[in-house]
Parts: structure tokens; sequence; C-alpha cells
């Protein structure tokens, strides 16, 4: 039996997972077909993230170079990127639970953040660029947890992380486009900046397209769900294995170094030249969407939480190497985007294919927008922290205190949450 007596029959737990039929043991030709939700969002992601890139690729060099920006304001920069979301993914979430639409939710979400691109040819200064940045990333807030709780709800546990990866993996597939379509409209129309945007535009009008028709609906909440306030879906969430992955989750972000603020140090430190810094994402992209599926697969083989502190120990790694710096050039850039692009793939999707299964099905939504905001919030303060010690002490000695920190945060993480031990 995949699932016990006691809780088959609980109304608040996931009742999703099924045992496999008897098609799925017969050469494992069933586990091995992708839900077609899964694909559609996966699919609704990578044309999202590739709109998104397009404008987002070369913002740090414009802002470090072209504005004269120091390492303190471009953390404080990349900290709004990163916390953003943070306020709206509760809301989006509770949302998505209490009236039992997540897809909706999720449609409003990247509806917003096609707008954004609608507006941009019309700024021209960093505050408004700012502005418009951060009502895209609301968007991204409203709709992250409903578009992952979606994606749970489509497979079995035993598959999550597998699911997890083929999302995550067809949404780097974006990330990895957005720069080379970008690339490709300057180079046919020299100075069309608009035409980018509109193009932007049309790939995230694509991808709400793409979700209206081709995203099943969820199933309608009963009324006791529909009856509970967000109080009681946040009591729902106070068991200890759920405080304390959140706890370990947030820890862990606190500790990790904003990506603008990553890029460039890694550009100082390895002698990287300088126009070549909207590269660097690319590289990280290509060893996330190679290797989330496969990890994925391995997490849900060994077990969800270890490899995520693993992917702790890429990034530990990363740092590490930044501040030693034992050779410089391309090959130590390979390197390091190889550790990194790791670090994403055993983090990303990971820790919502560990987190889902221990929420409560009235408050899952909820849960997970919960776990991601405390995940938000610590690395918005950690991309300022870098940012600042990178101001008074150079890019070196913020990558060795933050190695150092990352190297404390996974030993305390692992004490923190022992998954089946936290009663």
């Amino acid at each position: 039996m995949y699932l016990s007596q006691a809780r088959a029959t609980d109304p608040s737990r996931d009742t999703a997972a099924k045992p496999p039929t008897a098609s799925a043991t017969r050469g494992g030709t069933a586990r091995s077909r992708v839900p077609a939700t899964v694909l559609a969002l996966g699919l609704v992601s990578l044309v999202t993230d590739a709109s998104a890139e397009m404008v987002t690729a070369i913002l740090p060099l414009y802002l470090m170079y072209g504005l004269g920006i120091g390492y303190l304001q471009l953390g404080a920069l990349d900290s709004l990127h990163t916390g953003a979301t943070a306020l709206f993914r509760i809301g989006g979430g509770y949302a998505a639970d209490r009236f039992g639409h997540s897809k909706a939710v999720a449609t409003g979400g990247y509806a917003l953040s096609a707008l954004t691109k609608l507006a941009f040819p019309a700024v021209g200064s960093a505050p408004a660029v700012g502005a418009l940045v951060t009502a895209d990333r609301i968007g991204k807030g409203i709709r992250t947890a409903p578009r992952d709780a979606l994606i749970t709800s489509a497979v079995p546990e035993a598959d999550l992380g597998r699911a997890f990866g083929i999302h995550r993996a067809m949404d780097t597939c974006g990330a990895l486009l957005g720069p080379l379509i970008a690339f490709a409209v300057l180079l046919a129309v020299p100075g069309g900046y608009d035409t980018a945007f509109l193009v932007s535009f049309c790939l995230a009008a694509a991808g709400v397209v793409v979700i209206v028709a081709f995203v099943r609906r969820d199933p309608h909440p009963t009324p006791h769900q529909r009856a509970l306030g967000l109080r009681d879906r946040l009591t729902a969430l106070r068991t200890p294995a759920i405080r304390r992955c959140t706890l370990a989750a947030a820890l862990l972000g606190l500790l990790t170094v904003g990506d603008m603020s990553f890029y460039i140090g890694l550009q100082h430190r390895l002698a990287v030249p300088a126009e070549a810094l909207p590269l660097l994402p690319i590289g990280t992209a290509l060893v996330f969407m190679a290797a989330a599926v496969p990890v994925g697969v391995l997490a849900d083989r060994i077990g969800r939480w270890p490899l995520f502190l693993c992917g702790h120990l890429s990034a530990l790694a990363a740092y590490l190497f930044l501040w030693l710096a034992p050779f410089t050039g391309w090959p130590a850039t390979a390197l390091t985007l190889l550790l990194y692009g790791l670090f994403y793939a055993a983090t990303d999707g990971v820790l919502m294919a560990h987190i889902a299964p221990l929420l409560p099905r009235t408050a899952r939504t909820t849960g997970l927008a919960v776990v991601q905001t405390a995940q938000s919030l610590a690395r918005a303060g950690g991309a300022l922290a870098f940012g600042a010690v990178a101001a008074f002490g150079g890019p070196a000695t913020a990558f060795a205190v933050f190695g150092c920190g990352c190297a404390a945060a996974i030993a305390v993480a692992r004490l923190i949450h022992r998954p089946g031990k936290d009663i």
C-alpha cells in the first residue's frame, strides 16, 4: 500500500498520489509518460522566460558600466529583483486555495508580466525601468505557487522530482533562448529596442494563450475548503516538518549570492572581458537545462532533501573557487558556471517536490507560497548583504564570507530538518 489507511481517510492530505496501475508496473510504460499539464505549463514557462530574459539579459552590463553604479547599488537592485515577488506570493497562493482556481490565479500573474513588456518603450530612466521590472516580478510572485500546485496535483507523489525537473528544464530553455532572440532581433534591426520589446510581449502573450487553452482547471474545492480563512490555512501549516523545512530553506537563501552580483563578481575575479558578461547566464542556463531532468529523477530515488543540500554544496564550491581564483580565463569560467548551473538544477524544483507532499491539500498552494516567500526574502537579504560586503571589502572578500557562511548554513540546515524524523 502506498498510503496508510489513516492518511487515505484524511481529507486534508493530498489524495493525488495513487498506487501504480498494472500497466505502470509492466516495463514502466505509464511512468515514462509526462502529463499534458506538466508539458503545457513547461511551454508556458519557456515562452514567458524567453520574454523576460530578452529584457533583463543586458541589465547588469547596462547598470554597472552604462550608469556606473557600484556594488552596493547593484546589490540593492539585485535584492529588489529577488524580493519583489515575496509580498505577493502568499496572496496568490491563498487566493488559489480559497477559491479553488489555481489556473485562473496563475493566468493573471502571467498576463501582468506580459503587459509590462508593452510599457518598456515608453520609459527611459533607471527608476522607471526598476518599476517595470518590479511589476514583472509581482506577476511572477502571483503565479509561481499556483503553477507549482497545478504540477503537484497532476503527478503521482513518487514522480514529483522528475515532473518538476522537466518543467524547470523547459523554463530554463526559455532563459537560454531569450538573450539569443534579443541578439538576433537587434542584429536584424540595429538599435531596434522597441522591436525587441514588441517581440518580448508577443512571446509573453503566447504563454497566456497556452495556459488558457491547454492547462486543465483544478477541481472545485469542497465547501469546507472554501470556508477556511488565511489564518486557518496558515495554522494547518504549523507542523514541525513544514516549519523546519521553511526555516532551513530560508537560512540557506540568506547565504546565497544574487545572480547579478555573482556574474559581475565572476567577471572581475576570473578576468572575463566585460563585453562577454551577457553570455554568462547562458552558460548557467545550459547546465541547468541539461541537468534538471536527471537530477529530478535522482532526487525521486535517493531523497529530495539530501539532493537539495548537495545543490548548495555546488554553490559553496563556486563561491570558494571565486574567492581563491586558482586560475582564471575561460576554463575557470566554464567550471564556475558548471557548478552554478548544478546548484540551480538541484535546488529550484527539488525543494518544491520535497515540500509539496508534506502540505495538507486544503492549504497546499498557500504552503508552497509560504516556503517560496521565506526563501525569496532571505535571498533578497543575502543579495543586499553580498553587495555591501563587496562594496567595502571587494568581491574576493565577499565570496570568502559567503563561502564560509554557506558551509555553516548547510550544516545547520541538515540538523534543523531531517525528513522522516520531524514529528
